[in-house]
C-alpha cells in the first residue's frame, strides 16, 4: 500500500542562506545546493511565499473555493509563524509538489552531505498518507 504515496523533501535553512534562496537562487554562496536542485531537476519554493500565493489567488477568484484560505491567512499575519515560514522551503522536482519514493530518496540522499547547521539546518521527507499528516482545521 505505501507504494501508492507520494514524497516530498522540506528543508530549513538559516536567515542568510534563506533570503538568498528566495531572491537571487542562483547567487554563488548557495552553488552546492544549486548543483544538487540542477542534478534533480529540482526547484526550491519558500513557504512562505507559497502561502502568500495562496492568498492573494483566493482573494483574486474568490474565498470561498479556497478550503485552507482563513487559516492560510492568519499564518502570513503571524510575525512568529512567518518567521518560521521564510526560512522553510519545500523542493518541487521536474515541477510537481510531490513526487515517486525513489525521486524523493534519490534527492534526499544528495541533500544529506549538506545537512549541517551552516547550510541545511533541518531536512525532512513527507509522505501523501493522510495519517501522517494534519488534516486541515475545520470551517
Amino acid at each position: 500500500m505505501s507504494d501508492n504515496w507520494q514524497y516530498q523533501i522540506r528543508i530549513g535553512l538559516d536567515d542568510r542562506l534563506s533570503e538568498l534562496a528566495r531572491q537571487n537562487p542562483e547567487h554563488p554562496s548557495l552553488g552546492p545546493l544549486t548543483d544538487i536542485l540542477k542534478k534533480h531537476n529540482s526547484t526550491l519554493v519558500c513557504q512562505f511565499d507559497a502561502f502568500a500565493n495562496y492568498v492573494a489567488e483566493a482573494e483574486q477568484f474568490g474565498e470561498d473555493k479556497y478550503p485552507l484560505y482563513a487559516w492560510t491567512k492568519e499564518t502570513i499575519e503571524d510575525p512568529v509563524k512567518k518567521a518560521k515560514y521564510i526560512k522553510a522551503f519545500t523542493l518541487h522536482i521536474e515541477g510537481d509538489e510531490v513526487y515517486s519514493k525513489s525521486k524523493a530518496d534519490a534527492l534526499e540522499a544528495d541533500l544529506k552531505l549538506m545537512t549541517d547547521k551552516k547550510f541545511i539546518a533541518k531536512m525532512s521527507k513527507i509522505d501523501t498518507n493522510p495519517a501522517n499528516n494534519p488534516q486541515p482545521p475545520a470551517r
